[in-house]
């Protein structure tokens, strides 16, 4: 299966989803840095539907140290704001993040990038700072990566897209100002 038969099917299996994975170029930091939407590629992974269902916008890469690892819309979905990984998921929070802005929000970067090996070929990861997990990215095409979450316990990766965001919504910081955005 291609990745755009994946994508449009919304749905592949596990297997399929690495050999994807494994097809397709590796990525340097560099090519990273900027904002990314994000969406779920659904594998029967107990995390599918997770991030849909919150309000989950993507990511923002500013340089190798600093990086938001999880961006979700306002309850308005007119902007867009940094959460801190350790205070979501969470079971007080269900449902749409944004109404608990106050409560997730972080004003730090929760990230970095590095270069690792993963399924033997070295590529862009990101490493959480908090959590034993690592996203591995693989390039589709100039706009477009597959991205393989791979978290201790978890027996399988978790596959999710990022496509380069064109700049909006805007990124809102903790006081309600626009923040430096890539």
């Amino acid at each position: 299966m291609t990745f755009d038969e994946a994508v449009k099917a919304g749905r592949i299996n596990s297997e399929a989803a690495l050999a994807l994975f494994d097809s397709l170029p590796t990525v340097e930091l560099a090519f990273l840095h900027g904002r990314w939407k994000g969406s779920e590629l659904q594998t029967g992974h107990t995390m599918d539907g997770m991030l849909s269902a919150t309000g989950w916008y993507g990511k923002q890469f500013i340089d190798a140290e600093s990086v938001h690892p999880l961006l979700f819309f306002t309850e308005d979905r007119a902007s867009v704001f940094p959460v801190d990984p350790r205070k979501w998921p969470s079971p007080e929070i269900q449902g749409f993040v944004g109404p608990h802005r106050t409560k997730v929000e972080t004003g730090k970067f929760k990230a970095r990038l590095r270069m690792t090996e993963y399924r033997g070929k070295l590529s862009a990861t990101m490493i959480y700072d908090d959590w034993p997990t690592l996203d591995v990215f693989r390039k589709v095409d100039a706009d477009t990566l597959l991205g393989a979450m791979d978290a201790r316990g978890m027996a399988a990766p978790y596959f999710f897209v990022l496509r380069r965001d064109s700049g909006v919504p805007p990124l809102l910081g903790k006081d309600g100002a626009f923040t430096r955005s890539a």
